[in-house]
């Protein structure tokens, strides 16, 4: 299968998506922000929509939309109560100007429906230089916070007490998330971002509590993912999006067993001596 040019892209472009979704999926599930990495993806269809409607390719629109929800999201709210109204204000806001924009771009019905879905296989050598160059800046920039950032996550009122500015952190985080989606939004669309971003860091969450070995786990099992997904849909002609999704659930299925297992073992009546 990789003797077509579009397929090399495809596995090049799901590489550089999956390095980037796991490491910040991670911190996204650690910090138990997956429902604002939901609502980023929808609120990216409305710049992607609107940028049909001024000639500007969808991927830019996407970003730029989700960096400016990620931004408002942060601002808005860091902590827990007032994180959840900030989101559903922001969303609600974002989907409203989607369906306007919708309006004007029924004639761009197909594209509409990649965004929503995905097509991996679509994907040309510029788009694929493209989500590298908005990789290496996303993990750069995860990689500069990532201390601070854990910190605040794990131990929020310790580390402002120690001058680590909450807020701060939330926006920049978010930003990096909303890079992450975009490019996400890229191989399996917006309504399933949620599927690689979030399982294959649950499940490793599932697996261990370390960080760093957490961190390659979710990136290894995005890329697992990914990979896997297209091959699957080369061989039976499904959609990519379906498989990677479906490998998704299944390596979260998998997580559980151990704990389920253990579980079951403390429960087993023991043997008298």
């Amino acid at each position: 299968m990789l003797e077509y040019g579009f397929m090399r892209n495809a596995f090049a472009a799901a590489a550089i998506v999956a390095l980037v979704a796991g490491p910040v999926g991670y911190f996204l599930v650690l910090r138990g922000q997956t429902f604002a990495g939901h609502a980023l993806a929808h609120i990216g269809f409305t710049g992607a929509t609107g940028a049909f409607l001024i000639g500007v390719a969808p991927l830019w629109g996407l970003l730029g939309m989700t960096v400016a929800g990620g931004v408002a999201i942060g601002l808005m709210g860091e902590r827990l109560a007032q994180r959840d109204v900030a989101i559903g204000l922001v969303l609600a806001l974002a989907l409203g100007f989607g369906l306007l924009f919708l309006h004007f771009v029924t004639s761009y019905a197909t594209q509409a429906t990649a965004l929503l879905f995905g097509n991996v296989l679509a994907v040309d050598q510029a788009t694929v230089w493209s989500l590298l160059g908005l990789g290496i800046v996303a993990l750069a920039a995860l990689g500069v916070i990532a201390r601070p950032l854990l910190f605040a996550s794990l131990q929020p009122e310790l580390a402002e007490a120690k001058g680590v500015s909450l807020r701060l952190m939330a926006v920049l985080f978010l930003a990096i998330v909303a890079f992450a989606t975009a490019e996400a939004a890229q191989i399996v669309g917006v309504l399933l971002v949620f599927m690689l971003m979030v399982g294959p860091a649950a499940a490793s969450l599932r697996l261990t509590r370390r960080v760093g070995p957490g961190v390659l786990l979710a990136a290894a099992f995005a890329l697992a993912e990914a990979w896997g997904g297209l091959a699957l849909a080369y061989e039976t002609n499904w959609p990519t999006s379906f498989w990677i999704t479906a490998l998704s659930g299944l390596v979260y299925g998998a997580s559980l067993l151990p704990a389920a297992l253990l579980e079951a073992e403390s429960a087993r009546p023991r043997a008298a001596p």
